[in-house]
């Protein structure tokens, strides 16, 4: 499911951008420093490496070995076959995206280019992507993609679901977008990238249920799904529940998990701002009145995972029982906020209160919120590493985490933002241009000093899905690059000195 934190890409490309323009408007600058010398020079050193040593045709994996020779996303993977799920291809994508934005350089568009054209190849049939990207022609024949020929293959035998679970899908629809945004931006239209992008977007529009969610996945439209799927009902309680997991086939129910509906939303908002798509603004105000019908009643005005077709609660995978949860209302509370600012609709604010309440009812005495509470007792739920249901955490598996942070004060404040009256605009002002704060310039100095002779960023770390040996502890991690890209680019945006 979700791969660990990494760099958001967006925001990194949000503060560029401002960056940027600030400095558009900028002072006459002073004569160039020792360190933008060394960040601009380990920019173009780590973009090349991994680009040309770690990367294969444009797509990228989340770690490889040092020694290039192991590569892995959520598992071990070849070295023709990349990984869309953050923080794979379209992350580092958008970490060249953002070198170009703060520097011009052709090199970095370049790059960003042939990341979109490896995801262009690997768009599936049905609209969106795998976890996996695969490049090599008999590995592509297990895939209905939508630039090859249709295959031979058995139906049953052919991989066709786009997948939005873990910010998979979402994420390469962004990228290219943003990839597809800066090419007309310089008069150019890339037709690849565009036609993909045109593609992604009416199959999601057409995955969209009528009450406004998604499932976790798909390969065919809502309208020929299951019958009971496209009724729009209300959440509810179940009359009763299995405590063992009953192996349900969740891909198509209504899906929180792993944030689905927010990336759903965020991509869609995206789409509009670029596009001026009023259909994605529709379909993302309906993502947010599911929201709103999707919150329990009393006695646990919250959300759950994911929901059955009759909008009750439900099993997905074993450790995922039906239950309120403390984790994925964190990004169903931000998405209704969103939402309220951008479109201006008070209704996605009454949920939120009596929703906070109900979760500070519920904090756990270390103040924090579990993953799970027992619908209608609120009791904490967790499991025994034999996947037990049980009252108890002191024999948790591992490998997920049943307890989530407390994320309350700050809904608060997003709340109090979104229901205060709007400020009358007033024209923009550029802001006068400023040194790199202290932040900036250390994290760029870190940045360069920590490349290796080859333009590599090597850390200690381990390839999870290759044992525990010497050779999987040291790493080069799609994490890192990210950060420490951005990380240069915001140095060298900020220092940028106009001709």
């Amino acid at each position: 499911m979700r791969a660990l934190p990494c760099a958001n890409a967006s925001s990194a490309l949000a503060t560029i951008g401002a960056t940027l323009l600030a400095v558009a408007f900028a002072a006459p600058a002073r004569a160039e420093d020792p360190l933008r010398a060394q960040a601009s020079d380990a920019l173009a050193r780590a973009t090349a490496f991994f680009r040309g040593r770690v990367g294969h045709q444009g797509s990228y994996v989340w770690r490889v070995s040092d020694d290039l020779a192991r590569r892995e996303g959520e598992g071990r993977v070849g070295a023709t076959t990349g990984w869309t799920q953050p923080p794979g291809t379209p992350s580092v994508g958008d970490a060249f995206l953002g070198a170009w934005l703060a520097t011009r350089d052709p090199r970095y568009l370049d790059a960003a280019h042939e990341t979109a054209l490896a995801l262009v190849r690997c768009q599936l049939r049905s609209g969106g992507w795998d976890y996996r990207l695969e490049l090599d022609p008999a590995e592509r024949r297990r895939h209905s993609y939508r630039v090859d020929p249709v295959g031979d293959a058995a139906r049953d035998r052919v991989r066709n679901a786009t997948t939005l679970d873990d910010d998979t899908t979402q994420s390469a629809l962004r990228f290219l977008m943003r990839v597809d945004s800066a090419f007309r931006a310089i008069h150019r239209v890339e037709k690849p990238i565009a036609g993909a992008v045109e593609y992604a977007l009416a199959a999601l529009l057409a995955a969209q249920y009528p009450n406004g969610a998604w499932p976790q996945r798909f390969d065919r439209p809502a309208a020929a799904r299951d019958p009971r799927a496209l009724r729009v009902l209300r959440a509810s309680y179940p009359e009763t529940w299995s405590r063992t997991w009953t192996k349900p086939d969740y891909h198509e129910f209504f899906t929180l998990n792993d944030d689905v509906l927010a990336d759903m939303v965020d991509t869609l908002l995206l789409a509009e701002s670029i596009y001026d798509r009023e259909d994605c603004l529709a379909a993302a105000k309906r993502a947010g009145e599911f929201l709103i019908r999707a919150q329990m009643p009393e006695p646990q005005p919250g959300w759950a995972q994911q929901y059955d077709l009759d909008l009750h609660p439900a099993w997905a995978r074993k450790f995922e029982p039906p239950a309120i949860t403390g984790g994925e209302s964190r990004s169903a509370v931000n998405t209704l906020l969103r939402l309220a600012r951008e479109t201006g609709d008070v209704r996605f604010l009454a949920p939120i209160r009596p929703a906070l309440d109900y979760y500070r009812r519920s904090l756990l005495p270390d103040g924090r919120l579990a993953r799970f509470y027992e619908l209608r007792t609120n009791r904490p739920l967790w499991f025994t590493r034999q996947y037990e249901l049980t009252g108890d955490d002191g024999d948790l598996p591992t490998h997920y985490s049943f307890r989530a942070g407390n994320w309350l004060d700050a809904a608060e404040r997003g709340l109090r933002i979104a229901a205060a009256p709007a400020p009358i605009d007033e024209p923009a002002t550029p802001s006068p241009k400023r040194a790199p704060s202290r932040a900036v310039v250390d994290a760029a100095r870190a940045a360069s000093a920590a490349l290796d002779e080859r333009g590599a960023w090597v850390e200690d770390g381990r390839l999870r899905s290759f044992g525990d040996d010497d050779a999987t502890r040291r790493v080069i991690d799609s994490r890192t690059f990210v950060r420490r890209v951005a990380a240069l680019s915001e140095y060298l945006a900020a220092t940028h000195q106009d001709p």
